[in-house]
């Protein structure tokens, strides 16, 4: 009897604490009695770590490199990528000649950016050229805004290009040519997505649909 009421009070303690008991005789046989924490502030002391955002495109948040531009726009004024300070902004390197994956890329941000309704106006598409010998502001200011009347085209002279090529790890190289004037370019083909503070995000590769595109650009948005 003593021993019954032993066990009585403990097994109701340890049910209330949380843990396990074993019940049994003095041969040693017996059931184990398991249970769960069922008290609401000890099982709620423990949080699980918050995860981070998914996203469709590539996500290289941390990278060290892309880190900053100094370009001029379509409009003859020199840009950084602090003066976009509070947008998401996305770059693309391509030329305006460029037959299928420059005017692609930029048709599906457009239709990217219909998608996201007035919070389009928070993002900002920033093209730049690795053509600037036949890229001229006026050529660009023609060619990006058609796309998008908030469409940027970025450029800068030659020794400055290769310089932030290789920041941005971008390559590009001329090929077909066939006169001075007449040539195409391989470049490469992703493009870079930035916070609104600032820090690079994600590598969007070419082909990626405007419904994915939309989806990721509303996640940054979400949390800026």
């Amino acid at each position: 009897m003593t021993a019954q009421r032993l066990i009585l009070p403990l097994l109701l303690l340890t049910l209330l604490l949380g843990g396990c008991i074993n019940i049994g005789d003095k041969s040693g046989g017996g059931a184990v009695v398991h249970y769960v924490l069922s008290d609401p502030a000890v099982a709620g002391a423990v949080e699980p770590a918050p995860q981070p955002p998914a996203f469709q495109a590539t996500d290289i948040t941390g990278a060290a490199f892309a880190r900053d531009f100094r370009l001029t726009d379509h409009n003859g004024q020199v840009r950084t990528l602090a003066d976009f300070k509070g947008q998401i902004v996305a770059i693309f390197f391509g030329y305006t000649h460029c037959p299928d994956v420059c005017p692609t890329t930029l048709s599906d941000f457009a239709v990217a950016l219909q998608q996201l309704g007035p919070q389009a106006e928070r993002v900002q598409v920033i093209f730049v050229t690795v053509d600037p010998e036949r890229d001229t502001p006026e050529l660009l200011k023609q060619f990006v805004p058609a796309f998008n009347p908030r469409f940027l085209g970025m450029s800068a002279d030659p020794q400055t290009l290769r310089q932030l090529a290789k920041e941005f790890k971008v390559v590009y190289q001329k090929t077909s040519v066939k006169a001075a004037d007449d040539y195409l370019i391989d470049h490469s083909a992703g493009t870079y997505v930035y916070d609104s503070q600032g820090n690079l995000r994600l590598l969007m590769p070419y082909g990626s649909s405007p419904d994915a595109i939309a989806q990721d650009l509303k996640t940054l948005l979400a949390a800026s």
